[in-house]
């Protein structure tokens, strides 16, 4: 799914925070402002995750307008994509129980194929 929410930011002593008003606890910190947008991306990512993955309500995103800040603050819309997310985070492996004609096994065997490797590849051109 693909996600837009307005971040906070504001900067004190070198340190950027960053904070999503409709997205309770999801903050995060910077070295300068483009980490701080960076580190936002992930935060926001991560945080949408686990809300898809606890199937949680995940709020609409407020307007600006709407969003109360302190002076000094500043807005920024971070966009989030979990599926993109999952794909570049979750590489852990998973064992898939799949059949083959015994000769077909039986030839890949015999060429070493991968079957694994294979079936990861055909997989991705197919989605």
């Amino acid at each position: 799914m693909k996600y837009a929410y307005t971040a906070v930011l504001k900067e004190e002593s070198g340190t950027f925070y960053v904070s999503f008003p409709d997205l309770s606890g999801c903050i995060t910190t910077g070295h300068d402002l483009s980490d701080a947008i960076e580190q936002a991306t992930d935060a926001l990512s991560a945080w949408l995750c686990v809300a898809e993955d606890e199937k949680l309500d995940i709020p609409s995103p407020s307007s600006q307008d709407s969003i109360k800040r302190d002076s000094g603050t500043y807005l920024a819309v971070i966009s989030a994509d979990t599926l993109k997310y999952r794909a570049a985070t979750d590489t852990r492996a998973v064992r898939k129980n799949v059949s083959l004609p015994a000769w077909l096994a039986k030839l890949a065997d015999q060429r070493r194929l991968n079957c694994s490797q294979i079936l990861q590849e055909a997989l991705l051109s197919m989605l």
